[in-house]
């Protein structure tokens, strides 16, 4: 993942666990859909505190919105979140092995203050 560091910042900046990847790319998969939170439980297997802190997590990185009727949908609020969003998809796609390696790398101090900076700008 060396040749996308775009990319690998973005997965160590917002992405904690493959549940985590699962749950964004079942949202991004239909933009439209509106979805409860128990929903996404029955849908994934997963655990409630686990998709709500998953959920909580996107919101505040700009990656997804709960509406009024607290449902949550897919929604960047810039661009260049939905284009990462996109490459994740590709490269859970074509290469888990690669995702799931940084997810589970430990954190680096260094690169988390430089992660820190970017993606934050035009919310």
């Amino acid at each position: 993942m060396s040749d996308k560091p775009e990319l690998a910042a973005f997965v160590r900046e917002h992405i904690r666990s493959v549940w985590a990847v699962e749950l964004l790319l079942l949202l991004r998969r239909d933009v439209d859909r509106r979805w409860s939170a128990a929903e996404l439980v029955r849908e994934l297997r997963a655990s409630t505190p686990l998709v709500n802190d998953n959920l909580q997590r996107f919101e505040r990185s700009g990656l997804v919105v709960r509406d009024e009727d607290d449902t949550w949908r897919y929604a960047p609020a810039i661009q260049v979140l939905h284009d990462l969003a996109n490459q994740l998809e590709a490269a859970y796609r074509e290469r888990p092995v690669s995702i799931i390696n940084i997810i589970a790398a430990p954190p680096d101090p260094v690169q988390g203050l430089a992660d820190a900076f970017k993606f934050r700008g035009d919310k």
